[in-house]
């Protein structure tokens, strides 16, 4: 297999992001008095539905009666995403272990860095600018983001929207990933995925990925290994 990319997942991959979209979901409800407060154990629930505006929808689903309109959690999305930006902006979030090294290691070999998120791109500004000081064009060569295709993981649609910007089969690319809906996408769209479970997908089922780390600070499997032995590590 040519290497020529890498391919990232964005909340739970590059970053512990859930809790702080967590308090800025919680704070939008408080803010419009719905009632609503999701818990850590809540939160791990909803994040099997993938997508914001999305998880607010399925919240809905279980309650007696509807609270609100489409175009109502449309808005309050927009609203969350705001507040997401805020708190990310204070401070207090930083990379995982081993992220940065990865990338600079990458960068370096002449790989090609992309992102396949079902976020959206104010999200992952919010993250590039927190982490790395730096507009999300200056981390990653490309970005697809949720918002960009018409269904949003478990579907190929995000990855396969990644690698048609790359110009790359999906043989060229390795995805990395932290849930199985993440995983599920990425082999669907034909890429080998390397699993490095979140805090809030640790316990979840990877026994059809490729590879699995509990962190990339880990030693990393082959072709990635091969392909970066040249490139020395920062700590090294």
């Amino acid at each position: 297999m040519t290497l020529a990319a890498l391919i990232f997942d964005v909340d739970g991959t590059l970053a512990e992001t859930e809790e702080a979209h967590r308090q800025a979901f919680n704070e939008t409800f408080a803010a419009h008095g719905l009632g609503w407060h999701w818990s850590q154990a809540d939160y791990r629930i909803l994040l099997r539905t993938t997508g914001g505006k999305e998880r607010m929808a399925a919240h809905q689903a279980t309650l007696a009666a509807p609270v609100l309109r489409s175009e109502q959690i449309a808005a309050l999305h927009i609203e969350k995403t705001a507040r997401y930006a805020d708190i990310l902006a204070r401070g207090g979030l930083h990379l995982r272990r081993g992220v940065a090294d990865l990338i600079t290691r990458a960068r370096a070999a002449g790989l090609k860095l992309a992102v396949a998120t079902t976020t959206n791109l104010p999200n992952v500004a919010a993250l590039t600018r927190a982490c790395w000081g730096a507009e999300p064009e200056a981390v990653f060569d490309v970005i697809a983001a949720g918002d960009e295709v018409k269904a949003k993981k478990p579907a190929p649609d995000v990855f396969l929207l990644a690698l048609e910007r790359l110009g790359l089969p999906a043989s060229a690319a390795v995805a990395f990933e932290d849930s199985r809906a993440g995983l599920a996408s990425a082999q669907a769209a034909g890429l080998r995925v390397l699993i490095t479970p979140s805090v809030y997908t640790v316990g979840e089922d990877f026994s059809a990925a490729d590879w699995r780390l509990p962190d990339l600070s880990a030693p990393l499997p082959d072709p990635l290994a091969g392909f970066l032995a040249a490139q020395p590590s920062a700590g090294a």
